[in-house]
């Protein structure tokens, strides 16, 4: 079985995130870059597949610039075979629909992929309809945001969580499914694991390449960002001092005066 894992490089989660305030988009050179750690999570499913069945084989996917092929190396380390990296100047800025596309031809390109794997959402965007879009593009079927994972040899099932309950689902393969932050916990890579990662295939594609007209120049519609600010400074809230023994008062007229009681 061949799979496929969609990634996607990203601001340090734990990092301050900034907007450019030029063009309206998230500032990547804020803080460093790293692979998101619902991508991670998507792999550990796969590579817990691939631990149990030595034929399988992983291939991580992502769209962005030159430096992503850094975090990339990373989720190599982990145990993926290979990478497919697609960066090109024009996919700057590219919307979930863009970006779906690419991901997809590059997909159509590996050739003989089994099953994709993505997260539910990325974390520098939460749109998450990117692997629903995939799948559409390809004419397979998506199960999206499980909660667990279960990869058979010709088929995949898993849990989503729906209000008051949860939903079994199940689908042949070829398929796409999105995983959430309840599935399993990724891996650390280890020292063998990093020298591994240094020799594996990580190729790298252009639209041309591709053979795909892509990105924000080629979207029949497109959003434009009309003005930005920066978030205002957090106010400090009063204090109460308690000098003449009234701090109770104090405190009681506060919580009346903002209708908290």
């Amino acid at each position: 079985m061949k799979i496929a894992v969609l990634a996607k490089q990203v601001p340090d989660t734990w990092s301050d995130r900034k907007i450019d305030l030029e063009s309206g988009m998230l500032d990547r050179s804020a803080s460093d870059p790293v692979p998101d750690e619902i991508n991670e999570r998507a792999l550990e499913n796969a590579l817990r597949f691939k631990d149990q069945n030595n034929d399988a084989e992983v291939v991580v996917v992502s769209m962005g610039p030159e430096g992503t092929a850094q975090t990339m190396r990373k989720l190599l380390s982990m145990g993926a075979d290979s990478a497919v990296l697609v960066t090109d100047a024009e996919l700057a800025g590219s919307d979930m629909v863009q970006t779906a596309r690419v991901l997809a031809a590059a997909v159509q390109r590996i050739g003989g992929v089994d099953l994709i794997i993505a997260g539910n959402e990325a974390t520098d965007g939460r749109g998450g309809m990117v692997p629903a879009m995939v799948a559409e593009i390809l004419a397979i079927p998506v199960l999206p945001g499980l909660d667990e994972l279960l990869i058979d040899a010709d088929s995949v099932s898993g849990t989503a969580a729906v209000d008051g309950g949860a939903l079994r689902l199940a689908s042949g393969l070829p398929a796409v499914v999105s995983v959430t932050e309840k599935t399993a916990e990724a891996r650390f890579p280890n020292f063998k694991g990093i020298m591994a990662a240094k020799k594996k295939p990580l190729e790298s594609l252009t639209l041309a390449e591709l053979d795909l007209a892509a990105g924000p120049d080629n979207a029949p519609v497109r959003s434009v960002m009309v003005s930005a600010a920066a978030r205002p400074p957090k106010q400090a809230g009063p204090k109460v001092h308690d000098d003449d023994g009234t701090a109770a008062a104090q405190l009681a007229e506060f919580l009346v005066s903002q209708r908290l009681v």
